[in-house]
């Protein structure tokens, strides 16, 4: 079956598809209709959808029932998503499966509800306390707001670890032609560690608190093997890298602007290729160096460099020259922007 939907919305499907049970929220543009939709579609199925009174106390709340085995999830944007990074380590640190999906807004502070994307630090390289990491996705339809919806709740079982879909104001507000999912993801036995107040789970304990600093070291080792054996968990896509002579990269709604700036360069007979990360992290780096290899480089994004630091720090190549096309404030970066920097620095190479 197939459905005309806002990529809000299709966020929802999928995590009814993962089987989620709860959804604990608060409402923030650009991502409202996620907790509208979950509002709407929940309760009727049996599941829970509670509004919380801010964004601290759903984070907590998913705390609570993902010790009890329940899973759920919260979606937020920008300055919602800054209140949770506390909750988002106590999940990590007890090792909790979770689902946060940030639909980036402008900022830094209130900003506006443009699209942007400068929330990649935050979620990639963890904006809490304590040496912890979480999953993160990058989609760049509404189709892949629902898959990689499914894919956050698989992987977040799989690892007892949160995970966050990172979308923005173009991939929420969009609409496109969605397929339902055919089948129900299938779920994870968590009676070996959960608490649920029964005789099954009594000796179940879930904690990241160990006041003897040689067992709290030993709980940070046993995490960072962890995140070790996530990355063989990474995701891409490569675009007609193999006889380019410029590689372009970007993430989320940046990844069309790029697919489509490729297929124009190429009818004008410029050799470009595109390479998208959809794992944030665990990032996709032999994958990366793969299709880059010695060529040069634009990354394309709308935050500061963000996400070109990055790549500046995953590719292996000898000083390789990476360049920048980049927007902030809510403003998109054009195809003929793209097209105009890739234009520059071919022809300065020749």
């Amino acid at each position: 079956m197939r459905k005309f939907i806002k990529g809000n919305d299709a966020v929802t499907i999928g995590a009814i598809y993962a089987g989620c049970d709860a959804y604990f929220g608060y409402p923030i543009t650009p991502a409202s209709e996620i907790a509208h939709t979950a509002a709407l579609y929940f309760p009727p199925l049996g599941k829970e959808f509670l509004q919380a009174e801010c964004e601290t106390a759903a984070i907590n709340m998913m705390y609570g029932a993902a010790s009890a085995g329940k899973l759920s999830m919260t979606a937020s944007s920008g300055p919602g998503v800054s209140l949770m990074q506390e909750g988002m380590s106590y999940l990590a640190g007890a090792q909790l499966p979770a689902v946060v999906v940030d639909v980036m807004r402008t900022g830094p502070g209130l900003g506006n509800i443009g699209p942007e994307q400068g929330d990649y630090n935050q979620a990639v390289k963890g904006g809490g306390h304590g040496n912890y990491r979480t999953i993160v996705l990058a989609p760049n339809s509404v189709q892949e707001m629902c898959d990689l919806t499914i894919k956050c709740f698989e992987l977040s079982m799989r690892y007892r670890n949160p995970a966050l879909l990172l979308a923005d104001a173009v991939l929420g507000q969009m609409m496109e032609s969605l397929t339902i999912p055919k089948d129900m993801l299938p779920r994870e036995d968590f009676s070996s560690w959960c608490v649920r107040g029964d005789a099954e789970t009594r000796k179940n304990l879930v904690c990241s608190i160990y006041l003897e600093p040689d067992l709290q070291e030993d709980h940070n080792w046993l995490l960072q093997e962890k995140y070790e054996r996530m990355q063989c968990e990474t995701m891409s896509e490569s675009y007609l890298c193999e006889d380019a002579d410029l590689i372009l990269t970007g993430y989320g709604s940046c990844s069309r602007i790029c697919r489509s700036a490729v297929d124009a360069l190429r009818s004008e007979g410029y050799k470009v290729g595109l390479f998208r990360p959809v794992t944030l992290y665990p990032f996709p780096q032999n994958e990366l160096n793969e299709s880059v290899g010695s060529k040069d480089v634009l990354v394309v994004e709308l935050s500061n460099g963000q996400y070109r630091d990055d790549v500046r720090l995953h590719l292996k190549a000898c000083d390789p020259r990476i360049e920048l096309a980049n927007r902030m404030g809510g403003n998109l970066i054009s195809v003929e922007e793209v097209k105009t920097k890739a234009r520059e620095i071919l022809e300065d190479g020749q």
